[in-house]
């Protein structure tokens, strides 16, 4: 009986260690060898040992600076090898537009585009620029005004990191970011890249690109995204879109497929708010038709060797009466399937299909194409310091139509 036992223990054992990797992998009682811990802030912006708070004679002395309009402050410029374990912000100023206007950049290993660009507030977890407090794996804000990142970003000679201000406003910025050095990565260490996107067409049909085709070698991490719906839906769900993974050989059909928008996220039947350690939903704004919520995909691992890219459909659903309401509007929509007299049409394969006031359909669900606003940040590994992406969207196109919502 008693060995028995101990079996189940090391089998519950192997099963946390396989699920919480990252405890496993920083085994907290052991030293570690030819490593230093480095913290680079305004109080030390080389990093160096022995250099902290010496403006001040060891009292506080710069831990803040104003960063003015059109500015642009290094925040972290490092030779050498190591890890960038965790990120760490406040700022004055934190409307919506604010948090789209500044941009978050990170280069590696002195190349001329950054692996990262991206609106600040939407980099730290936050989808269409509202501050809420929350928790997650990657990220977390303990109280809606401070900026946590946890995702560990090596490299192997050099780190940059920006903060650009492209708002109208003085911005006073706080910071630290922690340095681990280390001995030369292995070679199949890869680098930390994220990119945003917000959709600026209207096309029905025509899937929100999460992620646009990236080449190379490496690990999806997943992505938070913001939606503000169109009101002339008049407030039908909007959540019915599958995300599509398309993986090296992928061409019209995908490896990876979801069955909805809210399922992704790990709800169902509709999206409320919550937030666990890999998946949550932090604004469901039913007035507003504003939600915001994040999946990251670190127990269920995604690897591609060849390319990767990650869409949404932009699919809602809604009874059949107020799909015909809809319709005879001129709403724009597209019926994909609906109910009728001889069970469930799927009506996008139909070389003609029935126009939805047909009197073949009878009550019941209808899913529809409709357009929305999209705006997504994703975040992954690749094998080289910098990608091929398309540059961040201007400052007009991050900023245009952001609401500002009660907390």
């Amino acid at each position: 009986m008693i060995k028995k036992k101990i079996v189940i223990y090391q089998i519950i054992l192997m099963f946390l260690m396989v699920n919480f990797g990252q405890l496993k992998a920083q085994e907290l009682y052991k030293m570690r060898d030819s490593v230093k811990s480095r913290l680079i802030s305004f109080e030390n912006t080389s990093g160096a040992a022995g250099n902290g708070g010496r403006e001040n004679n060891g009292a506080k002395g710069h831990a803040t600076e104003t960063i003015l309009p059109g500015a642009t402050r290094t925040l972290v410029d490092f030779g050498g090898t190591g890890i960038v374990q965790r990120i760490w912000c406040t700022i004055s100023e934190r409307s919506p537009e604010v948090l789209r206007a500044i941009r978050l950049q990170i280069f590696w290993e002195g190349e001329a585009k950054p692996a990262v660009d991206v609106p600040f507030g939407d980099f730290f977890g936050i989808g269409l620029g509202q501050k809420r407090p929350f928790e997650s794996a990657l990220f977390s804000d303990p109280e809606g005004k401070s900026f946590n990142c946890f995702i560990p970003m090596p490299f192997r000679r050099h780190v940059k990191i920006l903060f650009v201000n492209e708002s109208k406003l003085n911005i006073n910025l706080f910071y630290d970011v922690a340095i681990l050095t280390t001995p030369p990565h292995l070679e199949n260490v890869l680098y930390f890249h994220a990119y945003w996107n917000r959709k600026t067409f209207s096309e029905l049909g025509r899937d929100f690109e999460i992620l646009p085709e990236v080449k190379g070698k490496g690990r999806f991490l997943g992505a938070n995204i913001g939606i503000q719906t169109d009101s002339r839906y008049q407030g039908t769900w909007w959540g019915e879109g599958e995300v599509k993974m398309f993986i090296d050989g992928d061409e019209k059909f995908p490896t990876i497929n979801g069955t909805g928008t809210e399922d992704y996220v790990g709800a169902a039947w509709g999206l409320g708010t919550f937030n666990h350690q890999y998946q949550g939903c932090l604004i469901a704004d039913q007035q507003s038709g504003c939600y915001a919520f994040y999946r990251y995909h670190v127990p269920d691992e995604i690897y591609f060797g060849q390319r990767i890219k990650v869409t949404l459909q932009e699919l809602g659903g809604t009874s059949l009466e107020m799909a015909r309401e809809l319709y005879q509007k001129g709403v724009n929509m597209k019926p994909v399937i609906a109910n009728s007299k001889t069970g469930y049409l799927k009506l996008n394969q139909m070389e003609k299909a029935p126009v939805i006031t047909d009197e073949q359909f009878r009550p019941g669900g209808v899913l529809f194409y409709r357009v929305d606003d999209y705006s997504a940040t994703s975040y992954f590994y690749l094998d080289k310091p910098t990608h091929d992406l398309p540059i961040l969207q201007p400052l007009s196109v991050r900023t245009a139509h952001l609401k500002t919502l009660n907390k």
